[in-house]
């Protein structure tokens, strides 16, 4: 799946942190896309040393962060208009829509959003 352009969730960049190397050989190669809100759950783990602080800031340096904008908000009204979903997932999700990518996930969460395109993962 080499030059794929994804959207990833926060879950597998922490499987991906924490050394999964099934994570790393799907993510080789691909343009890594996340939401603002992944972005800030990677650092909202608890007594992140010195190190684990400089791993997510290279990791991250990889991927392409992406803000909340006006056109993801609208999204994300949509989706909790219509989904009962958790609002940082529903931002993702958003984020996903509106870059027209799919969204790589462990989360069953997602799959009763039927405008999302999903790549589903499972450990």
């Amino acid at each position: 799946m080499s030059g794929i352009r994804i959207v990833c969730d926060t879950n597998p960049l922490v499987y991906l942190l924490d050394g999964n190397r099934d994570i790393a050989r799907f993510l080789d190669g691909q343009q890594i896309y996340l939401s603002v809100i992944s972005e800030l759950e990677l650092f909202g783990k608890q007594n992140l040393s010195f190190q684990d602080n400089e791993i997510i800031e290279s990791l991250l340096k990889g991927c392409f962060v992406i803000e909340i904008n006006p056109e993801i908000k609208q999204i994300y009204r949509e989706l909790k208009q219509k989904h009962n979903i958790k609002l940082p997932d529903a931002i993702v999700a958003a984020t996903a829509i509106y870059l027209d990518m799919p969204l790589l996930t462990f989360d069953k969460g997602f799959k009763n959003i039927s405008n999302l395109k999903l790549i589903m993962l499972d450990i």
